[in-house]
């Protein structure tokens, strides 16, 4: 991710769905905090912190993804193939 005052991160995501994403590595964020995250497919979109707990912070992004693109992007992010969903 991109953020503002602390530049380029490298954060693990450990949930996303269509709306936002959960980091268990984001202890140096706060709520309100903006960053711009690159995923496969979508490209980059902005993301802002709504909560914070312990080392865990959730983002929601600035627009919900449509579906198909977001079925894709986790298509591409399965790494393995058979567990890919049929569509």
């Amino acid at each position: 991710v991109e953020h503002r005052k602390h530049g380029d991160m490298q954060m693990r995501v450990a949930n996303i769905s269509a709306h936002g994403f959960m980091v268990d590595d984001g202890a140096q964020l706060a709520r309100g905090d903006r960053v711009i995250i690159r995923l496969p497919v979508i490209g980059r979109i902005e993301a802002y912190v709504i909560w914070t707990r312990d080392k865990r912070a959730g983002f929601q992004f600035e627009r919900i993804l449509r579906q198909s693109d977001f079925e894709a992007m986790i298509d591409e992010l399965q790494p393995n193939p058979r567990l890919r969903r049929s569509r």
